[in-house]
């Protein structure tokens, strides 16, 4: 037992090295702007840049958009899926696993090549149907994080007996969906939510193939020309994404709280 426990903790402290390691040897680098002392110069730079600014707020809006673009497709699809179609739950799990098979510059060079402005909806023409474009890329890419939060979070109620007691009220479908189903699996909704947010702000292929002005083609922008402003918007990058998850986890105890008190 002893060995064992020595051993876990072993692995475990081996793990953190390997990942905080890097980490803390970026935000040092980070500080170094000024020479000869320690700064956080490199940090006022990058957050009164306007181009970070545009760059972050078309991020944030483009994820908030593909959010609820997911949770209209994603919610309903499983629901029907648990409710009448069970049988084809491997093949739309298999489906929605796709994006995470095809790589991604495969995916928007066909959207390119479908949507140019030779084919029957060029959205690539126009700004608008650009953002549309690459709003429905991302709602694609994030399809595999948001469906398997959202289908677990089906499976952990019961979503038959729940409809019946709905429409034997009079609920129709819309209704049962926004008022029954929704409230019961808001936490697994949070889950996918802030996964395809994180997804959406670390993206780069989709926005750089199709020339938007995201957060991810910046970043690299921004590598190419300097040293120290990459690094810090690399810590940036990742407390956005550690606070997404710290967001989740709060939002699921308390949700967790609330049903418990509930019962």
């Amino acid at each position: 037992m002893k060995n064992s426990k020595i051993g876990a903790w072993l692995a475990v402290i081996l793990g953190a090295l390997y990942f905080l390691l890097p980490l803390i040897a970026t935000f040092e680098f980070s500080l170094r702007l000024k020479r000869g002392e320690y700064s956080f110069e490199a940090y006022k730079i990058v957050l009164s840049d306007p181009d970070f600014q545009s760059a972050f707020t078309y991020s944030i809006v483009l994820a908030i958009v593909t959010i609820v673009i997911g949770i209209l497709i994603v919610v309903p699809t499983a629901y029907w899926v648990q409710l009448r179609l069970p049988k084809l739950r491997p093949l739309v799990e298999f489906i929605t696993l796709l994006p995470l098979v095809i790589p991604a510059i495969i995916i928007v060079f066909g959207y390119v090549r479908m949507y140019n402005t030779s084919s029957i909806l060029p959205l690539t023409q126009t700004a608008l149907g650009t953002d549309a474009l690459l709003s429905f890329g991302y709602v694609a890419l994030a399809l595999p994080y948001m469906y398997r939060a959202v289908e677990t979070g089906m499976r952990s109620i019961d979503v038959g007996t729940l409809t019946e007691a709905a429409e034997s009220l009079g609920a129709k479908w819309p209704m049962i969906l926004w008022k029954v189903i929704l409230p019961n699996i808001k936490s697994a909704i949070l889950s996918g939510a802030f996964l395809t947010f994180a997804t959406v702000i670390g993206e780069f292929t989709f926005a750089s193939l199709l020339n938007r002005p995201t957060f991810g083609p910046y970043l690299q922008l921004i590598g190419a020309k300097r040293a120290y402003e990459p690094a810090a918007l690399a810590i940036i990058a990742f407390i956005i994404t550690w606070a997404c998850m710290g967001l989740l986890q709060v939002a699921g105890g308390a949700m967790r709280s609330a049903n418990g008190a509930k019962k």
